[in-house]
């Protein structure tokens, strides 16, 4: 039976597929080809990047929850003596003039933030989470386990692409907000992205509001490169299948037919930009198909031997980059805490 105008149904497609898609033409018709890092996240990457912070080599993570758990609560002492750096510990027990709020971008399955709302929740009876994710299995996941785990603890999940779309915060009558980026995220955009990000953030949160950002730090006498390079290029490939992942992902969604078996992950220290980069690079010449999608026409694309895609950033900071980087979006460092290895850091900030 051929259809009629009246019964032809046009194919719709989602707006999560469509930004997959015109992300996945925009970089990969540039030169150098790219893919922007939020496509890693599907539900198979997010699984992969959290048996990356389980690795041996995969120091952030574990970096970043041992400070956590180590000044948590001179972190929320701090914030009830509204920033003041030379506060000590004495107030631990004094519940905040105002309740206190989290609201964390790029939350995944939120395994360290529970160390904070617990150190929280010692302060007031009640805590509001709202942590927002690209991932809805992995925000799904976080609100169970932090519920189970933490009463008290309200969890308000929000599936955003926080990179592209605008930033919406519940705010309760007379509270606070403590804003967490944390896990380097910050890292993996460019200066002006991170720059952009930021200033965003600043414009949802009012003065008085906080951040905690966690950075990673750049090599020093007390960090090699090898440290830095191993993170993202472990034993056991993990992190590979997750770079790989991204093609698996252009596959699935949009029907391209990308080997990925015929790309390499590629881990590389950039000293003049600061960052680590990581790149797919071609094994072989040859070519890829993408469908038509939407009003997008189909594309062949072309790869030579040892051609990249490049699919990540992930840059070091320095503590005087962390302040300065601040200082320009409208925040005011209050304290830094560093571990004894010089790996990473965790930068309290007042919005101002």
């Amino acid at each position: 039976m051929t259809p009629t105008a009246a019964t032809l149904e046009v194919p719709t497609i989602s707006a999560e597929a469509e930004a997959v898609a015109a992300e996945a033409r925009r970089g990969l018709t540039s030169s150098p080809k790219t893919l922007a890092p939020w496509l890693f996240y599907d539900e198979a990457g997010s699984r992969l990047f959290e048996q990356i912070t389980t690795l041996p080599e995969y120091y952030l993570t574990r970096t970043e929850r041992d400070l956590f758990t180590a000044h948590a609560e001179e972190i929320f002492t701090l914030l009830h003596n509204s920033g003041c750096p030379t506060s000590g510990l004495s107030d631990v027990g004094i519940a905040p003039r105002r309740p206190i709020a989290i609201v964390e971008l790029g939350a995944g399955t939120a395994t360290k933030t529970g160390i904070l709302l617990r150190a929280l929740t010692r302060l007031q009876p009640t805590v509001l989470y709202q942590p927002i994710d690209i991932s809805s299995t992995a925000l799904d996941e976080a609100r169970e386990s932090i519920e189970r785990r933490i009463p008290g603890v309200r969890v308000r999940p929000r599936v955003a692409n926080y990179v592209t779309e605008s930033i919406t915060l519940e705010r309760a009558p007379h509270s606070r907000i403590l804003a967490l980026y944390i896990g380097s995220s910050i890292g993996n955009f460019s200066p002006a992205e991170a720059r952009a990000i930021l200033i965003r953030l600043r414009a949802e949160l009012r003065s008085g509001d906080s951040l905690l950002l966690g950075a990673d730090l750049a090599p020093s006498q007390s960090k090699s490169i090898q440290t830095l390079v191993a993170a993202y290029d472990d034993a056991a490939g993990v992190t590979a299948a997750f770079n790989r992942n991204v093609l698996h992902r252009l596959n699935r969604e949009l029907g391209a037919n990308f080997p990925a078996e015929r790309f390499a992950h590629r881990a590389i220290w950039n000293a003049a930009e600061s960052r680590i980069e990581m790149h797919l690079e071609s094994l072989l010449r040859q070519a890829v198909h993408i469908p038509e999608s939407g009003t997008a026409p189909a594309l062949t694309l072309h790869f030579a031997p040892g051609e990249t895609i490049h699919t990540e950033n992930s840059y070091k900071f320095t503590p005087a980059a962390i302040d300065a980087l601040l200082a320009d979006t409208g925040f005011t460092a209050t304290r830094t805490f560093v571990d004894p290895q010089t790996l990473f850091a965790v930068t309290l900030a007042e919005a101002r």
